[in-house]
């Protein structure tokens, strides 16, 4: 342990102390002494009110725990005997699911003595992959686990949401003027 400590926190002079002087130190301006960077060489301690100090860490978690990214993974299914209208419909889902950023996990699920058609079943998965390589990149190839090969795909670019642009009064006036000259110019033909 550390015989002196770097203090820090308002209305305190900063500085490096003895630990009984920082302790007398938040003592007197009636506040706890709290160890922010155990690690730093000496130690940093803040004078504040500890119930504050931890009011505040547990704020800035839930603040970080919003903005992460939350990631959706979709599951597409197959038989080692799909048929190619089955395929095409699956395929579309999975574009669909990978345009709106959702990670994707297809597999084919082998049931009692359909294991033994275990290349059909991949060369399925490589076909579903080659097919929706503009949509998504593969993060894990064909993978045989347990009765279900696996394939993992990721998103190649997540979607950014575009505002739609709002005209001014006199953008609206403009197209309105332009839409009557066309209509006069149609009229005047026939």
């Amino acid at each position: 342990m550390a015989r002196e400590v770097r203090v820090v926190g308002e209305n305190v002079e900063q500085g490096v102390y003895p630990i009984e002087q920082a302790r007398k130190i938040a003592e007197e301006a009636g506040l706890d002494l709290v160890e922010i960077s155990p690690n730093a060489s000496p130690p940093v301690c803040k004078v504040t009110d500890y119930s504050k100090f931890k009011y505040e860490q547990k704020k800035k978690q839930k603040e970080l725990k919003a903005k992460a990214q939350k990631v959706v993974v979709k599951e597409i299914r197959f038989g080692p005997n799909t048929d190619d209208h089955d395929f095409n419909f699956k395929l579309n889902h999975a574009k669909t699911f990978l345009q709106e950023g959702a990670k994707l996990k297809a597999y084919v699920h082998f049931v009692g003595r359909t294991i033994v058609f275990k290349e059909r079943g991949e060369l399925l998965l490589l076909r579903f992959a080659k097919e929706l390589d503009d949509f998504g990149k593969v993060e894990q190839m064909p993978k045989l686990e347990g009765k279900r090969m696996i394939l993992m795909m990721s998103p190649k670019a997540v979607p950014k949401k575009i505002k739609p642009k709002t005209e001014t009064p006199s953008e609206t006036k403009k197209k309105d003027s332009e839409k009557e000259k066309t209509t006069e110019t149609v009229e005047e033909e026939s």
